[in-house]
């Protein structure tokens, strides 16, 4: 479906497209209120200075969606800017919620997955060994590994202006489940990750610094006790298992494969970024493994819920989704 035909249709879609919106924010402010508890719950302090820019974001976006429905409606603006609002809003309370969760310090998990992963045959010293052999190859993951913000944005705006606001939503829900997912069973199943738990140094890696090398002391401190500070910008990736990178990975291609163009530079943007995961971001195999899995049940739940949604705002009980939303399978 064109942004055009979407254009036209859009008001025969707002309320599903509404309520979508509406429990978007209910499960970012449920999470908020998560983070908000804490300190009164445990001994974690929140840096509220790390809160402010993500903050002043999504509140200006939303003011420019308010506008863009109030007084010049054009819904691919107002939805392109709430959207990405929201975007920036739930990565703001999920990080430190996923220092929550490490801080539960339940027994590490690393033998088991390790042992996963040689179960199937699948190398990880032996893919790090050929990484370092090959630097040119790392020169180019390690900058695609280090994109996922910007290719969450830009999945955002891409699917707003293109029209496919429907899709736009059931991105955002996806990306939503698959980070409550992953912090749950990380809390669960935790982990280290591999470069720690094979005790490697910067003599067995020449040529690579992983890009979660920052993550680890932070990692320890929540399970020590010694850091108890809930941070939003500039926090650390600290989930081993499931891998969050390779869950998002997945949902970007499917969410942006109907654009046309975009579509293809996203699935080629992402084999590579799956590629680079164990390495840049210390991942088992069966992390990356489990990360692709959680993708795929987010984004099956992600347009169930949109389908229940969408019936309950335009049809009577049991109607189906391709009857709910004519133009879907063009999205």
């Amino acid at each position: 479906m064109d942004s055009a035909a979407s254009a036209q249709d859009v008001s025969h879609r707002n309320p599903a497209l509404r309520r979508l919106d509406r429990l978007i924010w209910a499960a970012i402010a449920a999470v908020a209120a998560i983070v908000l508890a804490a300190p009164f719950l445990s001994g974690f302090s929140i840096k509220w200075s790390t809160f402010a820019p993500p903050l002043l974001a999504s509140a200006a976006l939303t003011a420019v969606a308010w506008f863009y429905r109030r007084w010049r409606p054009d819904e691919l603006l107002a939805s392109g800017a709430e959207n990405t609002a929201q975007l920036i809003a739930f990565a703001a309370v999920a990080a430190p919620l996923s220092y929550l969760a490490a801080s539960a310090n339940w027994p590490l998990q690393d033998q088991m997955l390790d042992v996963f992963d040689r179960t199937l045959h699948l190398d990880w010293r032996g893919l790090l060994n050929w990484m370092n052999n090959s630097p040119a190859i790392y020169a180019v993951l390690h900058p695609i590994y280090l994109s996922l913000t910007l290719q969450m944005t830009t999945a955002a705006l891409g699917l707003a202006f293109t029209g496919r606001l429907l899709r736009l939503r059931i991105y955002l829900l996806a990306f939503i489940l698959a980070a409550l997912i992953t912090i749950a069973i990380s809390a669960l199943l935790p982990a280290m990750g591999a470069w720690p738990y094979y005790g490697l140094t910067a003599a067995d890696s020449p040529h690579i610094t992983p890009a979660v090398s920052t993550s680890w002391p932070v990692f320890y401190g929540l399970r020590d006790g010694s850091f108890r500070m809930l941070v939003a910008t500039g926090s650390e990736g600290i989930i081993s298992f499931p891998s969050l990178h390779a869950a998002l990975a997945v949902i970007l291609v499917i969410a942006l494969w109907p654009v046309p163009y975009l579509g293809w530079t996203i699935l080629a943007l992402n084999l590579a970024m799956l590629a680079a995961t164990p390495i840049d971001g210390s991942h088992y195999f069966a992390d990356v493994l489990a990360g692709v899995a959680v993708a795929v049940f987010s984004f099956a739940a992600a347009c169930w819920i949109a389908a229940w949604i969408g019936g309950s705002a335009r049809q009577p009980s049991g109607a189906s989704a391709p009857a709910m939303f004519p133009g879907f399978a063009g999205e």
